[in-house]
């Protein structure tokens, strides 16, 4: 597969740069008042929701703000040493910028329509400890979305926000500023996710790409919150 070429922090602007180091912030802080209490993110999005089953969405019902029209829900199914389960996070069509369109699909499956339409920005992996490892991006048939080109999505990622306080307000907050710290590998997975379906659906002419059960994930990338911190304070030092 195409390397993901997530873009040298050092060329961002300085207002990018000055987001990111908000948000670095905002996550610091979100840790900070959890872990006074004994709490994480994962344990606060799966407080009172029962035996946690594979496949299932949680909290019930997914978390949804009515106001930015953002979304997101917390499940396990890959079966990876290491991760607890993950987020998938989506931005629904009334959230979305004027002007986005989903690619031109031709094949047999529904795609959401109308108001239903929502795009996936991307996932983050979560370690037992309830902390993050990881972000990946999928190929359509995963989340059951409209696939957007790469280009448009990028455009909400700004957009994505939860802006209220259930299940767990540091918990939205926590998980809005990491779309803002990590902001440039979310753009790489995005444009690396378009590359490899072009190249896949080139291999495979007869197979209905955005369907094609042997193509899950596009491409992963590790993380960590206090490299990128200090990443960006030396990019802003420099």
């Amino acid at each position: 597969m195409a390397e993901i070429k997530v873009p040298d922090i050092q060329t961002l602007s300085r207002d990018r740069l000055e987001e990111m180091r908000a948000a670095g912030l905002e996550i610091k802080e979100c840790y900070r008042v959890l872990e006074k209490a004994d709490m994480n993110i994962v344990g606060e999005c799966l407080r009172g929701q029962g035996t946690f089953y594979e496949m299932d969405h949680y909290p019930q019902g997914d978390v949804y703000d009515g106001e930015t029209f953002c979304q997101y829900y917390y499940h396990n199914h890959r079966g990876l040493a290491g991760e607890h389960g993950h987020f998938h996070t989506f931005v629904r069509a009334k959230g979305m910028p004027e002007g986005v369109e989903p690619v031109d699909y031709q094949g047999p499956e529904k795609w959401p329509e109308g108001d239903d339409r929502l795009a996936h920005i991307a996932a983050i992996s979560m370690d037992p400890r309830g902390y993050p490892t990881g972000m990946f991006a999928t190929n359509r048939w995963v989340t059951d979305e409209n696939m957007y080109p790469a280009s448009d999505v990028e455009k909400m990622i700004d957009n994505f926000k939860i802006d209220h306080a259930s299940p767990n307000w540091p918990v939205n907050r926590w998980l809005t500023a990491m779309f803002r710290l990590f902001r440039p590998q979310v753009v790489a997975l995005l444009e690396h996710r378009d590359i490899v379906i072009d190249e896949w659906a080139k291999s495979k002419p007869d197979v209905d790409v955005y369907e094609d059960r042997e193509l899950e994930t596009t491409g992963e990338l590790i993380l960590s919150v206090d490299s990128q911190i200090r990443a960006v304070e030396q990019a802003l030092g420099a």
